[in-house]
């Protein structure tokens, strides 16, 4: 759904008062004497850089109580931001404390402290590699599974190593009660990062999924369809999506992001459409029937009220679709007759996913579904080209308060629809966007 201001608004103080909490800890328990405001800069820059790189470990946690209502897409784009920016303010921490006094530079020199020192590169050599590993990934030729095992162990040597570092520094963090707040701040998103890798695949355990069917499709995608076994499997709401690990165990590094594509009016039964980009979604065409998975879930706020009485246009490109299709399918199964539209954007013919599944929609709902190819063949009659202005004016109907828009799909065609849907008018709260691309 639309983020409401007001829910940004509280979660970003959230955000601050967590990032700034080493620093206000630091300056307001026991506050020394000041030194060179160089030297205060930096070291302030330091605590800010911690409390950051901390609040890092909850952000990518999956914790609803501090993404509720945010969406894990706009989330995992905050979320590098401010890494970029929390590496920066620990680069320049170092700079600023031996441009203002010479007698850092010897925190460098081994001979001085070898633990210290050592500590000093070993952070800042970890702290430029979880950035660049985590901005480069695919350029790097890093394998998902790889770099997420990667990013939790630099994350986990960088706060606590950043920790001990800072109390290692004394001037701001010499008193036992600062030592003690400083600690216990740091140490609570330490456990949280512990809950998520430990904890919530031991809960997993209890809930384990069936699969019943996996079958290869269209434009190498696989149709996936699990049931609950032994529980009563997962309430969500049409759009949503949840984590899957395949295999006999929750504890495990292949863990991944998919729509749900099935009806929200069956919990027990629920079916993914997974288009192959690696290792782990090839692995999923292999799947057999009786196999076990586990899901974590449901996430997002891309979603539809299904018995709401409101016009829907849809406008999707590649696997996008997904979602889509648990909200047409959810409408079927509550009997919804208000209009649809969707406009499907793929490269080619070939590449057009469940487009059977969609023809029979139109069928059984008023449902009007446009193709879109980017690189269509001689004879194709459809539409060709990319999803702009003058396509939306000839489809779609004058826009109204009625009427809501969903968007998903890759970044370029989102940058080109959504300028187009605020120039025919659309209301920002009637637009919900989700984009593909959180790993």
């Amino acid at each position: 759904m639309p983020i409401k201001p007001i829910t940004v608004a509280c979660w970003i103080l959230l955000y601050l008062v967590i990032a700034l909490l080493p620093m206000m800890i630091a300056m307001g328990i026991e506050r020394p004497a000041p030194r060179n405001l160089l030297v205060e800069m930096g070291a302030m820059l330091g605590l800010l850089g911690l409390g950051m790189l901390a609040t890092q470990l909850i952000i990518t946690g999956r914790h609803r109580w501090f993404a509720g209502g945010v969406g894990q897409d706009n989330l995992l784009q905050f979320h590098r931001r401010t890494g970029i920016a929390a590496w920066l303010f620990i680069l320049s921490h170092p700079v600023l404390l031996m441009i203002g006094d010479r007698q850092f530079v010897t925190w460098l020199d081994p001979t001085e402290g070898w633990l210290r020192a050592s500590g000093v590169i070993a952070l800042a050599l970890a702290v430029t590699a979880l950035v660049i590993s985590s901005l480069w990934r695919k350029e790097l030729g890093l394998q998902y599974e790889t770099w997420r095992t990667l990013h939790a162990s630099l994350s986990l040597f960088v706060v606590a190593g950043g920790l001990g570092h800072a109390l290692m520094g004394k001037h701001h963090t010499d008193g036992l009660l600062t030592q003690v707040l400083l600690i216990a701040v740091i140490a609570i998103p330490l456990f949280l990062l512990l809950e998520t890798r430990l904890w919530r695949p031991y809960q997993l355990q209890k809930r384990p999924w069936r699969v019943v069917e996996s079958e290869e499709t269209r434009a190498d995608s696989t149709d996936l369809v699990l049931v609950a076994d032994g529980h009563s499997g997962m309430n969500f709401k049409p759009g949503q999506f949840a984590w899957l690990t395949y295999g006999d165990s929750p504890f495990s590094i292949q863990q991944h992001p998919f729509s749900i594509a099935s009806s929200s009016s069956n919990p027990g039964h629920l079916e993914f459409v997974i288009k192959e980009a690696g290792d782990f979604t090839n692995y999923l065409s292999k799947a057999k029937p009786g196999d076990k998975a586990f899901l974590e879930g449901p996430y997002g706020v891309f979603t539809m009220d299904p018995k709401a009485q409101r016009r829907a246009v849809f406008i999707v490109g590649g696997i996008g679709i997904t979602p889509i299709l648990s909200m047409i399918r959810s409408r079927l199964d509550q009997h919804n007759e208000c209009p649809m539209w969707l406009i499907y954007a793929n490269k080619s013919e070939e590449e057009i996913i469940m487009r059977n599944t969609l023809e029979a929609f139109t069928e059984k709902l008023p449902l009007q579904v446009i193709h879109v190819l980017s690189d269509p063949s001689e004879d194709w009659m459809g539409e060709s080209g990319y999803v702009d202005g003058d396509l939306l004016d000839d489809y779609l109907p004058e826009d109204a308060e009625d009427i809501d828009y969903f968007v998903c799909g890759p970044p370029p065609m989102m940058d080109l629809v959504e300028p187009e849907l605020q120039k025919r008018g659309v209301n920002s709260r009637r637009l919900y966007s989700e984009r593909f691309n959180l790993v």
